[in-house]
């Protein structure tokens, strides 16, 4: 299964090579930090699935002495791994180039990255090849662009749930936000390797 996370690098290493300047694009745009710890999380992980969607690697994938469960698994520890490889180059750009962040930046990218690809990776297996990889991206940034104000809305009319969160302390509120986006993330890499031990290539 290692194998197959190390195939991921190997297959993107061109484009790894755009992945610091990507990042120092959004540092000279004055871009929040959780910002630009998501959008450096999402780019190994979607460049494959987007490599991968182009190719119909699952066909060959499946040929291979890997099971389904194997190559699902490798997608989501993989998406763990490349995004803390992603968090430590990502921090260390914004340090040399004297950009301010916290941890609390850093915890807010990774859980916004793993909902992300919580709610989009099973769709990979759902929709026919050539026509999810545009939607997830397209989607990508209509929540960017629309998703604060949303919360906002919802803040203000949902005044009980405001009032409970505003009154938790603030280790109570990391905690039950942590346990959230594992049982989150653990739950579509459920339903994902469900839908793959189903799927016909």
């Amino acid at each position: 299964m290692f194998n197959l996370i190390r195939r991921d690098v190997i297959l993107q290493k061109k484009q790894l090579l755009l992945f610091i300047p990507f990042v120092i694009f959004f540092i000279i745009m004055e871009a929040n930090p959780a910002l630009i710890f998501l959008v450096a999380s999402l780019i190994i992980p979607f460049n494959t699935y987007a490599y991968d969607e182009k190719a119909e690697t699952n066909i060959l994938l499946n040929s291979l002495p890997y099971t389904r469960t194997e190559i699902i698994a490798s997608r989501y520890l993989g998406a763990i791994i490349y995004m803390v490889s992603a968090i430590g180059v990502t921090s260390l750009t914004l340090f040399v180039f004297n950009k301010p962040f916290t941890l609390t930046h850093i915890a807010i990218g990774c859980s916004l990255f793993l909902l992300f690809a919580s709610f989009t990776f099973p769709l990979f297996y759902i929709f026919k090849p050539g026509y999810i990889f545009p939607a997830v991206m397209i989607g990508f940034l209509l929540s960017a662009a629309i998703g604060p104000a949303i919360m906002l809305f919802l803040a203000d009319q949902l005044t009980v749930i405001k009032d409970f969160i505003i009154n938790l302390s603030v280790p109570a509120l990391y905690t039950g936000a942590t346990i959230v986006v594992i049982i989150v993330y653990v739950s579509s890499w459920w339903v994902t390797n469900s839908i793959y031990q189903r799927k016909a290539f």
